[in-house]
């Protein structure tokens, strides 16, 4: 097979390459569980704000995995050619700014409904059942179904955290840090539903105002993060808007390896490619020498190029 004909991922450390599969296996589970949740959500929503907002958000987690499923498929299958020369290295960021706009738009629409509920002073209402003969307030339901609502999620998101960290996958990590906060959901949500039956018209619209305003802050987060991706910025850490800590060290490896030139990084997917300007190569030439950080973790640098100063350059400096 020609080096051109390579999928993104027949570059990866075998080790990574069963890592993401790990990764793809959990993030079907994920979305069967939270298939389930929707359904027992939906059962129950009745006149609830919190529970509305709580249903969408629930079907807002479905996005994540599936972006990610479909970027994982298009990075194995996803062969380089002359249209595409480097393969789908850049689909997993892709699937992380469609994820991140879908999330602050949801967010802010969810917000916008339950600010105007406030002001509107709308009251709703949690009326009861008939269950097995008996007359069963609807709001125990709406609760059970909240608690049920925060036990998959906690246990898929803990084990995304560390996958997320090992493949450098940022959209992976948004959709663990999702599930892993959704007891915030669900403790608003119980909340809400309480507040209603003990009488406060408020606190169900309030509740849901807290779970929108949760959304919209992770939204903007994960949009702030992956269009920097897009734009050819600095690479930036997983769970923050700020440069990597492992793109600060490489920087600063290369600018003390090559104290005349200038250093250039971005990111195209989980890969950090790097320009040196200003001069040439090192004789002979080790790739693998430059990554400054474990060496199970130097498949990050895909690539370094050298851009000698041009004639006009040289006239400049003299």
């Amino acid at each position: 097979m020609s080096a051109l004909a390579e999928t993104h991922v027949e570059k990866l450390p075998p080790a990574l390459c069963e890592t993401l599969r790990r990764a793809e296996r959990l993030e079907y589970w994920n979305i069967f569980w939270t298939i389930t949740i929707v359904i027992v959500m939906g059962l129950v929503l009745g006149q609830s704000q919190t529970m509305k907002t709580a249903w969408i958000e629930d079907t807002l987690g479905l996005v994540p995995p599936i972006a990610f499923l479909i970027a994982a498929r298009m990075e194995r299958t996803g062969r380089r050619s002359r249209r595409f020369p480097f393969g789908f290295e850049r689909v997993n960021g892709l699937g992380f700014f469609l994820a991140a706009v879908a999330l602050t738009a949801t967010g802010a629409l969810l917000l916008w409904d339950s600010a105007m509920t406030l002001i509107r002073a709308e009251h709703a209402s949690v009326g009861s059942i008939e269950l097995f003969g008996h007359d069963i307030w609807l709001g125990w339901l709406m609760i059970g179904a909240q608690i049920y609502a925060l036990i998959p999620p906690m246990i898929i998101g803990r084990k995304e955290l560390p996958l997320a960290e090992k493949l450098a996958d940022k959209l992976l990590h948004t959709d663990a840090l999702m599930n892993k906060a959704n007891w915030m959901t669900g403790a608003a949500g119980v909340a809400g539903i309480i507040g209603l039956g003990l009488g406060w018209w408020w606190a169900d619209s309030a509740a849901a105002a807290f779970i929108a305003f949760d959304i919209v802050h992770d939204g903007l987060k994960a949009l702030r993060s992956s269009t920097a991706e897009l734009v050819d910025g600095a690479p930036r850490g997983l769970a923050s808007v700020n440069i990597s800590e492992e793109a600060e060290a490489l920087e600063k490896a290369l600018a003390e390896r090559y104290p005349d030139a200038r250093i250039l990084l971005r990111e195209t997917g989980r890969l950090i490619r790097a320009e040196v300007h200003g001069c040439l190569p090192d004789e002979p030439f080790d790739p693998d020498g430059h990554w400054p950080g474990k060496n199970d973790r130097s498949w990050r640098l895909a690539q370094i190029s050298f851009v000698p100063s041009s004639k006009a350059d040289r006239d400049n400096a003299s």
